[in-house]
């Protein structure tokens, strides 16, 4: 589908030289390529589009202009190198048959792919202090851009969608996590920010993977019939559009089938790093807010936190904001979406822009058994690790050999923690937040809560009996 107007539909020109007639079609541009976009600063950047088979395309800004030359299908791609941000620029598009496009202010900046379920999509509208932050929205170096939403079969060349400008008017219904991670890039680092909100609410991440994906894994393959529209509809347009990274709020959906998730969701994040071909880009994701899920069993949401944080280990250049303590156990839409913007933030800021701050909280790393008590240390302590009402440590349970695991106290003692129960004599394994209404109290001095973990590798309740 391409876009109605001048950078949209074909037309036919005639034009009669000597008494013979000779038709070319006007060149066309996918919609993401628009006035007002931000392009990815600092790297190549590839510009594409179509026109007459065969047909030589000049693509000009600031003082680059390079050439391509369509191809059979009449695609033609070219690639812009090392933009710099600045003030507005014009992209001028030609093609040898004669016509033109111009795109007018255009900013060269940080470029942030945001997507998943309703948690992403929850609109600024919908957010906490909702009036107060809208009012506030006036950064017209902030882009954004929403992608309308569409299911495909196949994977599509182009979607609806046009860059705004950031104002009261533009952010009041594009994603409240993307527009609060985006500013709060902006005000650190002074630089445009281009945000691409495609979000769908209630979908499960196979939705998001290319089809070829899930069926070249056998756990994956039962996906396959039913899995890609979204992927074809609202992500394969975007590639190869340049970009600094991607931020993703989902996981709601694939609760039920959390141990899925363990192959699940890094495939879908490998599948769209090659897709890309950028290498293996930042990708920053929204560790999932307590909520009591009806009737499945309370350990579903622990196990998809589980697989959530055994993807951050496993799969490079990720990150995880975790948000046990912003939550809402009764809603599961939480409107603390301020927080959760600025979590990953702070990880795009340390890992992507080289910032010396804290941008995690603590994360477990190892467990030693110490007699009756069992010592837990942990990575991201920041300046300690402390409770963050002051009141003892909660949510931690314990086991022995029987692996019946009991309520456990828990102190700080230095970078560790020291668990034990008076009714576990021998401990084997702990566990910390493993129900979904978990809001415990561990953090690092820097506010950021621990994850939910265990030690243990015992049957889950999402794993498939044999």
């Amino acid at each position: 589908m391409f876009r109605k107007g001048t950078l949209g539909a074909v037309f036919v020109c005639l034009f009669v030289l000597s008494s013979a007639a000779v038709s070319f079609a006007e060149i066309r541009l996918p919609a993401i390529f628009a006035d007002n976009m931000v392009l990815q600063q600092g790297g190549e950047v590839p510009v594409w589009g179509w026109a007459e088979p065969g047909e030589m395309v000049a693509v000009t800004i600031a003082e680059q202009s390079v050439t391509a030359k369509a191809d059979k299908d009449g695609r033609w791609q070219a690639k812009l190198a090392n933009l710099k941000p600045g003030e507005p620029f014009e992209m001028v598009v030609t093609g040898a048959a004669g016509s033109k496009v111009t795109l007018k202010n255009l900013l060269a900046g940080e470029v942030w792919v945001c997507s998943g379920q309703s948690n992403m999509a929850w609109t600024l509208a919908r957010a906490k202090d909702a009036e107060t932050e809208i009012a506030a929205a006036k950064y017209p170096r902030i882009r954004l851009f929403q992608v309308k939403r569409a299911k495909a079969d196949t994977p599509q060349s182009d979607c609806e969608g046009q860059w705004q400008e950031c104002t009261p008017a533009t952010a009041t219904g594009f994603s409240a996590v993307a527009y609060f991670f985006g500013r709060h890039l902006h005000k650190e680092l002074d630089t445009p920010v281009g945000l691409i909100d495609s979000t769908w609410g209630g979908t499960p991440a196979e939705l998001w993977t290319r089809r070829e994906v899930l069926d070249a894994d056998e756990t994956l393959k039962p996906l396959a019939a039913r899995g890609s529209t979204l992927y074809n509809g609202m992500i394969a347009p975007l590639i190869p559009y340049a970009i600094r990274g991607a931020i993703w709020y989902q996981g709601e959906s694939n609760c039920s089938r959390a141990f899925q998730y363990r192959a699940l969701f890094p495939a879908m994040i490998a599948n769209w790093r090659a897709d890309w071909a950028q290498g293996d880009f930042p990708f920053g994701f929204v560790q999932l807010a307590p909520y009591r899920y009806g009737k499945l069993d309370p350990a579903c949401c622990a196990e998809l936190w589980e697989a959530q944080l055994m993807t951050l280990n496993s799969s490079p250049n990720t990150g995880m904001a975790v948000t046990t303590d912003i939550g809402n156990v009764k809603n599961i839409h939480p409107t603390n979406k301020q927080d959760v913007g600025r979590r990953l933030g702070l990880w795009a800021l340390a890992t992507v822009h080289d910032k010396e701050l804290v941008y995690s909280g603590p994360i477990y790393k190892s467990m030693k058994i110490d007699g009756d008590k069992a010592r837990l240390e942990f990575d991201h302590v920041g300046g300690g690790l402390i409770s963050r009402d002051g009141q003892p440590l909660t949510h931690f349970t314990i086991a022995g050999a029987d692996n019946k695991f009991h309520p456990a106290t828990a102190e700080i003692d230095g970078a560790t923690i020291v668990v034990g129960s008076d009714q576990v004599g021998k401990p084997t394994a702990v566990r910390f937040g493993w129900t979904d209404t978990a809001e415990p109290n561990l953090c690092n001095k820097e506010g950021l809560p621990a994850s939910p973990f265990r030690t243990d590798d015992l049957p889950g309740v999402t794993q498939p009996k044999p």
